[in-house]
């Protein structure tokens, strides 16, 4: 993940800045110009960023967007859906991005994809 204070400008200050290791933000996306709303932290061996709108879900672009945002290039991140019994939903129009510190993400074949 990238270093969260580069992303000062969108940053809303919270309890959640955890001195630069975590923070809420408000990044514009570029093409409608409407604010996707960020929680970042990293921590207990992860990077994570959720990712919201008021009125709808993200959509595929703009998660994407987030995701050229708050990590680099080369990191692979990801959406999981884990089992039902794990399921929490606090928020119905948001989605999270996650990455493991340590681990490479299982990829499939290129040609898969």
């Amino acid at each position: 993940m990238i270093n969260l204070n580069d992303l000062n400008k969108w940053r809303i200050p919270t309890e959640y800045d955890n001195g630069g290791k975590g923070g809420a933000f408000l990044v514009p996306y570029p093409l409608s110009g409407v604010d996707l709303r960020c929680i970042a932290s990293v921590g207990g061996g992860w990077d994570h960023v959720s990712v919201s709108r008021p009125d709808r879900t993200p959509s595929w672009a703009e998660m994407d967007y987030i995701k050229k945002t708050f990590f680099h290039p080369k990191e692979v991140a990801m959406q999981l859906h884990v089992a039902e019994n794990d399921h929490i939903n606090v928020h119905p129009y948001c989605l999270h991005l996650w990455r493991p510190h340590g681990n490479n993400i299982p990829l499939p074949p290129k040609v898969f994809v």
